[in-house]
């Protein structure tokens, strides 16, 4: 099964956490965590739709400003979430700039800010053109897992206890539909556009007696029309969809164990971090972090078939084979 969730780390495990996920065959991606960014180039970085940040600690934030300033000026909405307090947050990186000149820009660049709270969300809209400023009353909306849903796939958080508000983040495609190429040879059908509105269509559940059309990628005039339904048996294969996980930043404690792995249970692949060695749980508990230890213990608890830690303590340049083997150990263990 090729996958549709393609995350990957943006920077090493010293560096600031941040993961980006793109969407196979389509032209947007998102990004959990905006520290440094510059190891993602311009193009991808545009391709950036929905932001969730963990928290606003410098080292998961900073990246804000190369973010706005490649987004400004284009007709876009940049969608971000953060815990209690993002939206001043944002707010104040907002306010350090002036934009007297923003009003003769072509194009209206928006965000579309959500501040979660453990039992409701704050939603603003703020918008270039208007220098930024308020735009709409905030609107309060109650407390739900799930923050964002397309037809395709959901993202969940919960609250973490980090000394402050944290959150951890999980990315669930609904299904996965694989293409079977030979049928569509057999078929003689061609790989082309329709082949996301086909996934779409069924991502949205149409009735499978609908008609589908399938249009030339040659001649865009020409189309054949099928059952939705026969169409899918013929050339598609459905499995269960990705599940990918991102957790940093959070104590080893009752209450937090039982969020994190209840959001991680059963991914595919859970990135978390590990902060300390196990000989260090003391200084990890007094900063609120986890040990490689934890990490693996929590990977091995929720059951997740891969996993990858991060956000390394300086202390151990060098040394890094050390993290990773105790949580392995404790993965296995477990």
């Amino acid at each position: 099964m090729r996958p549709s969730l393609l995350p990957r780390l943006i920077n090493g495990p010293f560096g600031d956490p941040g993961l980006y996920i793109a969407f196979i065959f389509e032209k947007y991606a998102i990004l959990f965590d905006l520290g440094e960014i510059d190891s993602l180039s311009s193009r991808e970085i545009l391709k950036i739709s929905h932001v969730f940040v963990t928290h606003t600690h410098m080292d998961h934030f900073s990246g804000f400003d190369r973010l706005l300033r490649l987004f400004l000026g284009r007709n876009k909405t940049l969608s971000l979430y953060g815990p209690q307090g993002f939206i001043n947050n944002v707010a104040g990186k907002l306010a350090g700039y002036s934009w007297n000149l923003v009003d003769r820009y072509d194009n209206s660049f928006s965000l579309n800010i959500t501040e979660i709270h453990p039992d409701h969300h704050i939603c603003r809209r703020l918008s270039c053109r208007n220098r930024f400023l308020p735009e709409t009353p905030v609107v309060e909306k109650p407390f739900t897992a799930v923050l964002f849903e397309t037809p395709g796939w959901i993202i969940s958080t919960v609250v973490l206890d980090h000394g402050i508000p944290c959150l951890a983040f999980s990315i669930q495609e609904k299904f996965h539909v694989n293409i079977k190429k030979d049928r569509l040879e057999a078929l003689g059908l061609e790989v082309g556009p329709w082949i996301m509105d086909f996934k779409q269509a069924l991502f949205a559940g149409k009735d499978p007696s609908s008609i589908f059309q399938v249009i030339d990628t040659k001649y865009p005039q020409c189309h054949i029309s099928y059952e939705l339904g026969w169409l899918s048996r013929e050339i598609a294969t459905i499995t269960s969809g990705q599940k990918i996980t991102y957790i940093t930043d959070a104590v080893f404690s009752k209450a937090n164990i039982d969020k994190m792995v209840d959001l991680a249970k059963e991914s595919d692949h859970l990135f978390i971090e590990a902060a300390f060695l196990e000989t260090h749980r003391q200084i990890a508990e007094d900063k609120y972090h986890l040990t490689a230890w934890q990490a693996g213990t929590l990977a091995a608890m929720a059951g997740v078939r891969q996993f990858t830690i991060f956000h390394y303590s300086p202390r151990y340049t060098g040394q890094e084979d050390l993290l990773t083997e105790e949580a392995i150990r404790a993965y296995n263990r477990s």
